[in-house]
């Protein structure tokens, strides 16, 4: 896929896609209709420009269509996230990743054809509350509505038992896919191997059968 992106909206969870991207070393252009954001990125995006991205005109001449990944960080303005991303759409770009201020906006932008629907605080809050619902759970990844995967460390319930002894799989219905041991990382690991105290698992599932597993630590 292309490695040229476009971010469009500045504010604070946009302009922190640019700083990432640019981290990453991938070419970014910056749009922001507020002259004193884009003024903030001149010197740190690979181009930054004043537009008004509501207009067919303005996103045809900056050339949004031949981009393959625009991402919509528009603030507080649904219309103009919405007329953006239905705009962008029509000019044939790849992948269109969208904010959503609210379960509604999120609604109105998958029928209109955005790729990815970004839910910052919703998916921010589910980490943190998992956080500080366990001290086991170091992190917390949504994959889809109903699955995720979790960072769990093994604290004294689970160390010096294996994952065939622990059965979490049949228990739980969840998956160890890895296990982190200081530097290292077990990638698929076998079932007879002991899990040791501090040990990191890296556990998939269905977010209500992660949920019960989670709960089973903190109970025990």
């Amino acid at each position: 896929m292309n490695k040229d992106y476009a971010v469009i909206g500045l504010g604070r969870f946009g302009g922190s896609i640019v700083r990432e991207l640019i981290e990453l070393e991938m070419d970014v252009l910056a749009v922001d209709i507020d002259e004193n954001r884009v003024n903030e990125y001149v010197d740190i995006a690979t181009q930054a420009v004043i537009g008004d991205t509501t207009e067919e005109t303005v996103l045809k001449d900056l050339g949004l269509g031949n981009f393959d990944n625009v991402i919509v960080a528009i603030g507080d303005n649904i219309q103009s996230s919405i007329l953006t991303t239905l705009l962008l759409k029509d000019l044939g770009v790849k992948q269109v990743s969208v904010k959503a201020q609210n379960d509604y906006h999120a609604r109105v932008l998958e029928k209109i054809g955005a790729d990815y629907v970004i839910h910052p605080e919703r998916d921010m809050g589910r980490r943190i509350a998992h956080k500080l619902a366990s001290s086991s759970v170091l992190d917390y990844l949504e994959l889809s509505d109903e699955h995720s995967i979790v960072e769990i460390m093994a604290q004294e319930k689970l160390a010096d038992n294996s994952l065939l002894d622990l059965d979490i799989r049949a228990e739980y219905g969840v998956s160890v896919i890895a296990i982190k041991r200081g530097d290292d990382i077990i990638v698929s690991p076998d079932p007879t191997v002991n899990i040791k105290e501090d040990d990191i698992l890296i556990v998939i599932g269905n977010d209500d059968d992660l949920t019960r597993f989670e709960k089973s630590l903190i109970n025990n």
